[in-house]
Order: structure tokens, then C-alpha cells, then sequence
């Protein structure tokens, strides 16, 4: 007697390894990897941001005034008067012999309408541009949040745009108030760190200047950080900013304060070391958000490309800022549309009702294949088991999330991976009327049900596969667990059952009872 075939070894190792990975999910063991549990059903937060494109464009303005401004320094290019004036850069070469050179440098940056009257230019963003800016900022911040929760620690942010300018944020797992306001600020702080130089000949009058003098000057009044009477006045056009930081870490001073160093990239390292090297002496301003956290005197040209920011951090105001700066700067700010936050309690009661539905839905499938198809429902029965461990194991074993729209996929598997079954031995029944032999029906019936059961789940896979492409986050879940189902019932429907009736063919052969085995005589 053949006992042992391939699909039998196969649908054997399937068993071992739907068991096996499956078991940390199902006892909830500190070991092991296991399914994470989404927000609808492990409990979280919940929150609707609204992104300020404007200042994104506000934003891409500065970063050109401060190219005009490295480009005359570096050239030696005499120009006057630099400063934003309603959403526009705005300044005057002194030598008509110059223009030529800088209308060279301008055309190298894309999405600007130039103007010119005399020895006067007036930069601004093109429509087309501007809409684009206000569309990448929108993307940028979704990255730049998600890129931020994943260093925070959080197990499965789900961080997706909705519209034009709004983002939703899941956060599963925040369950204390403590936990909810470190996300929060980790979310919405727009790390944004500018170098500025400080007005040396109008230093004095920070504290009595008002903004629109400040402005006449080309300056701005930005308080101290830990002293709002404290005020600096600094070069409105920043030396450097975050886009140019590579890397942040928490660190120590002297007092054992915490402190954050960052590193520049390649072209930040450059400007900075020309920057310091040629204005020994005078102070450099470290604007974080745009308070002053340090203002230290230049005593040398600072080469390496590195910086420190100090302004009395503690240890998880550091941690959350170097995180911040690791993962970028937020492109504009963002703003709390809509919080909520969804129960744990929910969450169980989503599990209770969602097992007691699996639970339920297996039974019934389970006595309706015994009662009508016999000995054939009770093998068909213990494919549909293996099935469902296979789905958990490779659920846990890539980390995926479960959410509540996934229970429901489980469940809908149930009858799918139960479907091939009954193709199969109706097929089986079919042959069995015409008059074949046992053996000969068992085989042709696997022969003549492989076209349907093929294209019945290809076809589904297909939909399923555009459910996740296309889908937002529930919708991902219910996709990826009717995908996983598809393939495990395939396997264990088609290769499984078949190595079962493979080991068993002599024992079904001598009965030759075939309303015991597959329920018709």
C-alpha cells in the first residue's frame, strides 16, 4: 500500500508550518512572530491633519532667496536690498555688467517668472509650480510622518492622504493620554532648522524694533526659545536649513544637559565651512521652529559639516527632536482637523463577534460536508482547518495587520476554500453515476474540476490584487487576507485532498462503498 506521495508530503509540510507559525498569534506568546491588530480592532488613535501648502510655497520662495544669496557671495556678485515681498524675491544688482551672469544662474532653477526693470528683479513661482509645490508638500508630509512614527516605535501607523491637503493618521495600540500627546507632537512639530546670521550692527535694537522696521532691513525678530523677553535679530534669508541635515543624535554637554549634533550633507558642509570661514567673530543663530535656541560666536571656519543645538532640552524633547530631524522637516505645518479615539473595548468586542461568526460559519460548513458528502466532506473539512492556519502563519510571519474588514475575509474564505472542494467532488459523484471505478473517478475528477477551480480563483486573486493596489487601509487588510486564502485553499484543495485520497486509494478501492466515502450510491 502507497502510502506516502508528493502532495502528501507537501500538504504535510504545510500542516508543520501553518501550526507552527500560527501558534504565537493564536496563544498570544512573548515569543515568536505574531499578527499585529489594526485600529478598529487593538484600540488607537485616530486623527484627520490639514496640511498648509501655503507655507510650502512660502517656503520654496525662501529657499530661492537663499540661492540668489549663496550664488552673489560665492561669484563675488554685488547685489542689494534681497528680501520677500508678498510671496516674490526681490533685489537689485549694482553692476549692469553682472546681470548676464546672473540671468545664467537663474534659468538653472526651474518654475520661475522672472521680472526685470533696470537693475531690479522680482523672482515668483509659476502657477504651474506653485500647484506642484502644494501637491509634493502634501506627499512629503505623509512621508515625513510616516517615516517619524516608524522611529517612534509604533506598531503599524497607517499615515495615507485623503484630498487635496488632509492626511489620516491611525495610530493603533495609543491607549494612555501620555502615549497621545508624545504622537501628537511628534507628528505635528515641523523640525524645521534654519542657520541665520544675526544682525551684528542692529543687534541692540531687537528688544525695540518692531517687525515692519526689522523687514526694512531685510531682518527678522525671533524670541529665545527658553526666554520669550529675549529677543535676536536675524538675517530674514537663512545660511542653511533641515533639508541639508543627513543625521541627528541625542547627546550630552559639559553639565550633562542633553544636547542633539546634526550632520550636514556634502553641499550644506560646503556653505557652512565658507559661511563660518568668512564671518569669524560674528554670531550664527541655531533657529529651531523658529525660536533661537543658541546664537554662539563664529571663533573659527567650522569644517566637517556638523552642529550642535542646546537650549535646555530634556531627554524625550531631545529624542523626539533628533527623530524629527533624522526623518525631515515637515514642509508646512500641519493642523488637527479631527481626533478620536477608538476603545480597546470596541476592539474586543470586534474579536468576540468576528470569532464567534468564524466559529459559527466553520461549524455549519463542517456539519453540512460531513452530512452530505461523508467521508470526502470529513478530508475537504481538514483541508479548510490547515487552510486557516496557513492564512494566520503567513499573516504573522510577514508582520501584516489585521484589521476588522481581514476578519471578514477570513470568514469569507471559509466558503471560497470549501468551494474547490465541493467542484471537485461533485465531479467525483458525477463519474461515479456514469459507472467508473473509484480510482479512475477519483483522478478524472481532479482532471475535469482544475479549469474551474483555476479560473474561479485566479479571477478573484485578480480582483483582490486591485483591492490592495487601489484601496486605502481596511480595505488592504480585507485584500491581503482573501489573497492568502485564495492561494492556501488552491494549495490544499489541489494538492492537499488529493495526496489524502492518493494515501487512502487502496482502502477506498477494497470498500468499494462509495455512498460511505463521497455520499452517492
Amino acid at each position: 500500500m502507497k502510502i506516502f506521495n508528493y502532495r502528501l508530503i507537501i500538504f504535510t509540510l504545510s500542516i508543520i508550518f501553518g501550526v507552527v507559525f500560527s501558534i504565537p498569534s493564536l496563544l498570544q506568546t512573548d515569543t515568536g512572530k505574531k499578527i499585529s491588530l489594526g485600529l478598529d480592532l487593538q484600540g488607537g488613535l485616530h486623527m484627520l491633519l490639514g496640511v498648509n501648502t501655503h507655507e510650502a510655497v512660502t517656503s520654496k520662495i525662501k529657499s530661492v532667496a537663499t540661492s540668489v544669496k549663496y550664488f552673489s557671495d560665492d561669484e563675488e556678485l554685488l547685489i542689494d536690498g534681497l528680501s520677500i515681498e508678498n510671496d516674490s524675491v526681490v533685489f537689485s544688482v549694482l553692476d549692469a555688467d553682472e546681470i548676464p551672469k546672473m540671468d545664467e544662474m537663474l534659468k538653472q532653477i526651474n518654475g520661475l517668472e522672472i521680472s526685470k526693470e533696470d537693475l531690479k528683479y522680482r523672482l515668483k513661482l509659476t502657477a504651474e509650480d506653485i500647484e506642484k509645490t502644494k501637491d509634493l508638500a502634501v506627499a512629503q508630509a505623509v512621508e515625513t510622518i510616516r517615516n517619524r512614527l516608524d522611529q517612534f516605535g509604533l506598531s503599524e501607523p497607517s499615515v495615507l492622504r485623503q484630498g487635496q491637503t488632509d492626511i489620516v493618521v491611525e495610530l493603533p495600540g495609543i491607549k494612555t493620554a501620555e502615549d497621545e500627546k508624545a504622537a501628537r507632537e511628534l507628528i505635528s512639530k515641523p523640525a524645521n532648522l534654519e542657520l541665520m546670521a544675526v544682525d551684528e550692527e542692529r543687534a541692540d535694537q531687537a528688544n525695540t524694533m518692531t517687525s515692519s522696521q526689522a523687514a526694512s532691513y531685510g531682518d527678522v525678530i525671533l524670541e529665545d526659545t527658553n526666554n520669550p523677553n529675549i529677543k535676536y535679530l536675524v538675517k530674514e534669508i537663512p545660511i542653511l536649513n533641515g533639508s541639508q541635515v543627513v543625521d541627528a543624535q541625542v547627546a550630552f554637554d559639559q553639565s550633562n544637559q542633553p544636547i542633539i549634533n546634526f550632520t550636514l550633507n556634502s553641499t550644506g558642509a560646503r556653505i557652512f565651512g565658507e559661511f563660518t570661514g568668512k564671518n569669524v567673530g560674528k554670531r550664527l543663530a541655531v533657529v529651531l521652529d523658529g525660536k533661537v535656541y543658541s546664537a554662539p560666536n563664529i571663533r573659527e571656519r567650522i569644517g566637517g559639516g556638523s552642529g550642535q543645538i542646546s537650549g535646555g532640552f530634556t531627554m524625550a524633547e531631545a529624542g523626539n527632536v533628533a527623530i524629527a530631524l533624522r526623518s525631515g522637516a515637515l514642509p508646512a505645518t500641519v493642523t488637527m482637523l479631527e481626533k478620536r479615539s477608538v476603545g480597546p473595548s470596541l476592539g474586543a468586542d470586534s474579536i468576540q463577534a468576528s470569532m464567534i461568526a468564524l466559529i459559527s460559519g466553520f461549524a455549519l460548513v463542517f456539519v453540512f460536508m460531513v452530512f452530505y458528502y461523508r467521508r470526502a466532506g470529513i478530508i475537504a473539512n481538514i483541508a479548510l482547518i490547515v487552510n486557516i492556519f496557513i492564512i494566520i502563519a503567513i499573516m504573522a510571519l510577514f508582520g501584516a495587520t489585521l484589521t476588522l474588514p481581514g476578519m471578514a475575509g477570513i470568514v469569507l474564505t471559509i466558503g471560497m476554500a470549501v468551494d474547490a472542494n465541493v467542484i471537485i467532488t461533485e465531479r467525483i459523484r458525477e463519474l461515479i453515476r456514469e459507472g467508473a471505478s473509484i480510482p479512475k473517478a477519483i483522478e478524472d475528477g481532479y482532471s475535469n474540476a482544475m479549469r474551474a477551480i483555476l479560473d474561479a480563483n485566479i479571477t478573484t486573486l485578480l480582483v483582490a490584487i486591485l483591492l490592495y493596489a487601489y484601496g486605502t487601509g481596511p480595505i488592504k487588510g480585507f485584500a491581503i487576507t482573501i489573497s492568502i486564502g485564495i492561494l492556501a485553499s488552491m494549495l490544499t484543495a489541489i494538492l492537499g485532498t488529493h495526496g489524502i485520497y492518493e494515501a487512502l486509494m487502496s482502502k477506498i478501492s477494497k470498500d468499494k462503498d462509495s455512498k460511505k466515502w463521497f455520499g452517492v450510491k
